[in-house]
């Protein structure tokens, strides 16, 4: 009989089996008495554990052994014969008691090294049921208004080198078309892209003293909306909508909120030691969400970007993204990149390298060389997002002065961007039509379901938002 299963059995035995008249006399019926457990070098198992209490018992072989059988024929003493059984009964019980011990610490084991994934594993579960009605939410997004809560946030809108002051920028934010220019001071000022007297958009006029010009009828107005000047009539009092807008960090913000604006604002300056190297701005056909959470995944690349930055990257065993429980930022295992995201619709990363394209290192820290990216992803419209991207390096700033450089920036991220395209545009043609594309959240989509469970919460109008520290 396996000595594990003879546990069972021998564990229940009452002392009555195993003990002579006489001792049962002196001890309670159904007691059982346990002796010590031995390892196989016939040295007592000493290892401080939760069940080490179960096996504190008496070393057998101290025990005086039964006295030699000396009656002659071939049948034993009675109490003699009972005295032998009951300790070979003694010997099957240590050896069941030793292979106990032994199932129970490699029990230990396994539970100290399965823990962890268990946790993981746990942690998505948890997620996939917290993201259960995300696929219904996201569908019927696009076929409603955005939630008035998601608008109560600074965006950036436009980099302050694209502003000049006899320029404007129009765009379009939460299907509101607005339009940018400088004000007499200088100061940017944010007024909606529509005249108010036949509806002409603003932006194909002109910005004459700090006024936007209409090119229909040539009303003009200020960065507060305030009519300033009708020509060939008189002046009437009116006003069109304007927005809170201001400048920091080389960017242009806007706050398209009914709330009043926050006092601070996020800061995107690049790292100590990085010059900014490039400044694009471009339009795409899909929603921000979408393409936030594919800026937010890395563990894409190496299937997605064979032609551009990933080019020769090997396909890691197991990819994570380490990052604090209560946290929207961390790193990516086995990639040496930072990323971090930043309320409302910001990515931050920053990248180890040896040169363009290839990566060097364990960790960020560990590399010489780096290169930082700013994503921000303006949601224009259900089915159109205003992408800002700047490229910072901490080394070889002749680059930057080079007339060339900034096309060929400009060439390499619409090659990047145009890989992600035709699968997120596929994705949200596939979403529309009732497809789940977070069915099955694994460990390297951290990043992404947290920016989704913080967009819910922001959509539901919750008071305390999830990660905000």
């Amino acid at each position: 009989m396996n000595a594990a299963v003879f546990t069972s059995s021998a564990l229940s035995l009452p002392i009555s089996f195993c003990k002579t008249r006489s001792s049962q006399v002196t001890r309670k019926k159904g007691e059982f008495r346990v002796f010590a457990v031995f390892g196989e070098d016939s040295g007592l198992v000493e290892k401080k554990n939760q069940w080490g209490h179960l096996f504190d018992v008496e070393d057998p072989r101290s025990k005086t052994p039964p006295p030699p059988y000396k009656g002659k024929g071939k049948f034993m003493d009675v109490n003699q014969a009972l005295e032998v059984a009951r300790l070979d009964i003694q010997y099957l019980d240590w050896r069941a008691r030793q292979d106990l011990l032994t199932i129970m610490l490699l029990h230990d084991k396994v539970v100290d090294v399965l823990n962890p994934l268990a946790r993981e594993y746990k942690s998505i579960g948890t997620v996939k049921k917290e993201l259960a009605g995300l696929q219904e939410e996201l569908a019927k997004a696009h076929q409603q208004p955005y939630s008035p809560h998601l608008k109560n946030f600074w965006y950036p809108v436009a980099f302050t080198a694209d502003l000049k002051h006899d320029t404007m920028v129009p765009i379009d934010c939460f299907e509101q078309p607005w339009v940018i220019f400088r004000g007499e001071d200088g100061k940017p000022g944010c007024v909606r892209n529509t005249c108010a007297h036949r509806a002409c958009p603003l932006d194909l006029g002109s910005v004459n003293n700090g006024r936007i010009q209409c090119p229909y009828h040539g009303w003009e107005y200020s960065t507060d909306g305030k009519c300033t000047k009708m020509p060939s009539t008189k002046l009437l009092n009116v006003k069109i909508k304007s927005i809170p807008c201001l400048e920091q960090d080389g960017m242009v913000w806007v706050w398209p909120g009914d709330e009043p604006p926050s006092p601070t604002l996020p800061s995107l300056q690049p790292p100590s030691g990085f010059v900014i190297h490039a400044e694009l701005v471009m339009d795409l056909p899909v929603e921000h969400g979408l393409l936030l959470d594919n800026l937010l995944d890395l563990a894409h690349a190496p299937f997605t970007h064979t032609s551009t930055f990933a080019k020769g990257w090997s396909v890691p065993s197991l990819v994570k993204f380490l990052t604090p429980s209560s946290g929207l930022q961390g790193y990516w295992d086995p990639y040496p990149i930072d990323m971090e995201f930043k309320p409302p619709c910001i990515v931050l990363s920053t990248i180890g390298i040896s040169k363009p394209g290839k990566l060097e290192g364990k960790s960020t820290e560990q590399c010489a060389t780096h290169l930082h990216q700013l994503h921000v992803c303006l949601p224009s419209s259900r089915n159109k997002t205003r992408l800002l991207y700047r490229m910072s390096l901490d080394f070889a700033p002749i680059l930057k002065n080079l007339p060339f450089m900034e096309h060929l920036w400009r060439h390499f991220a619409e090659q990047v961007l145009n890989e992600d395209l035709r699968l997120v545009l596929g994705q949200q043609e596939r979403m529309l039509n009732g497809a789940n594309i977070w069915n099955l959240p694994v460990a390297y989509d951290k990043l992404g379901v947290r920016y989704r469970l913080w967009r819910n919460a922001v959509d539901r109008g919750d008071d305390k938002l999830p990660f905000s520290g």
